[in-house]
This record gives structure tokens, C-alpha cells and sequence, in this order.
């Protein structure tokens, strides 16, 4: 639970219209969506993707290291690292006992499939699985999937880059949930939360704000 009063003061020393993009960012979050990127080997690769789901409004991104295990590419993510919450797991098993344990529902995105993405039902908890640039998902994910899903495309190529078909999937399923009947913004407790977590990282003081704030 936040000290309120403390979210209060902190908010004091940010400028108004910061305070005020920090609402309107935080009222767009969801929860209801997450995402998983799997050993995928190119960092500007896996930064996109955060970058991806920072713009959309996703929360929460899950990165398997397994295989490959590099540092988060500030230039290419600009800076959404700092607004979006990195789960890091060092094993695909991991991962997914983390997010069905939550309730998610797997799902791996694959060309290798006629579940169209225009078909989706955007009122499950989701999970959407990445993988590698070259192998795809890993058998381990393909096999504990409750549902699979493609873009449908026209071309001779048969998959776009990883960043892209993040992009793409989660502009679609975002949107529809926003026309849903779906409950799926944070909550308040989670909203006041991830306040305190944007100023802590905005206000440089923020440690000292602080120790006078419960010593006064």
C-alpha cells in the first residue's frame, strides 16, 4: 500500500505538465495484455519490442534469457525501459509457470498457423510469446500454448521482423480491448505504485525528499 500523503508531497516537486502525462499515461496501462520474448538474439531486436510495448500501453514485458543474455538498448528503447516493468527469467519453463500461475493465457505467435489475428478474443488474459529471429518459439512454448496466432499476410515472405509483428499484434489487440467491456486498467493500488516508481526514477533527490519527508 502507498503512504499517500508521501505520493502527495513527491508529486510536489514534479511540474505540472509531467504530473499531468503521468496520469494520462498510467490511466492507458494495462495488465490485461503482457508480452515474452524468447532468447531472441538481436539486442535492437528485444529493445524495440519494449519500446513497442511502452508505446501501447503494455506494462509488463518478459524477457527469457536462456540462450542469449544481453544488456537492454537504451537508444533503441528510448527510454521506455524506465516506464515499462522488465521480468527477466533465465529459463523458458520459468516463465511460463510465472504467467499461467497468474492466469495468462499462452499465447504463441507463429506463421505456422490458421489462427488469424483478426480473429483473437481479446478478453483473455494474455501472454504473447516471441521467439528467435531465425528458429521461432521454442518447442517447450509451442507445446504449452493455449492458443496460437498469425498476421495474415500476402507476400512471398512468410514472417516479419520480431519488433514489427509486436508492434503490429499488440496496436490490434490493444485497440480492441479499448472498444471491450473488458475491465483492463490497473488498479488504483497498481497506479499509485507505479507513481511512486516514475518519480523515483525522475526526481534525483528522491532518497532524501523522502528521509526529510518522515522526519519532519
Amino acid at each position: 500500500m502507498v503512504d499517500l500523503g508521501l505520493l502527495e508531497h513527491l508529486e510536489g516537486y514534479l511540474t505540472q505538465n509531467r504530473k499531468e502525462r503521468f496520469s494520462n499515461v498510467i490511466n492507458q496501462r494495462t495488465k490485461h495484455f503482457t508480452v515474452a520474448i524468447e532468447d531472441v538474439y538481436q539486442l535492437h531486436n528485444t529493445s524495440a519490442v519494449i519500446r513497442s510495448c511502452d508505446v501501447f500501453g503494455i506494462q509488463e514485458v518478459h524477457i527469457i534469457e536462456e540462450i542469449n543474455s544481453k544488456r537492454i538498448d537504451r537508444e533503441i528503447a528510448m527510454g521506455a525501459q524506465k516506464w515499462v516493468d522488465l521480468n527477466r527469467f533465465g529459463n523458458v519453463k520459468d516463465c511460463l509457470k510465472t504467467l499461467k500461475d497468474q492466469g495468462y493465457h499462452i499465447v504463441a505467435t507463429t506463421p505456422h498457423t490458421d489462427y488469424m489475428l483478426q480473429d483473437f478474443d481479446v478478453s483473455n488474459k494474455s501472454c504473447f510469446f516471441f521467439g528467435r529471429e531465425t528458429e521461432g518459439l521454442s518447442q517447450e512454448v509451442l507445446d504449452n500454448a493455449d492458443s496460437f496466432l498469425k498476421i495474415p499476410m500476402v507476400g512471398f515472405t512468410e514472417s516479419l521482423n520480431i519488433s514489427v509483428s509486436a508492434a503490429i499484434i499488440l496496436q490490434h489487440v490493444t485497440t480492441q480491448l479499448k472498444k471491450s467491456d473488458v475491465n483492463w486498467q490497473l488498479s488504483d493500488d497498481e497506479k499509485n505504485l507505479k507513481r511512486l516508481d516514475w518519480i523515483k526514477k525522475t526526481i534525483k533527490s528522491y532518497d532524501d525528499i523522502v528521509k526529510r519527508f518522515y522526519s519532519e
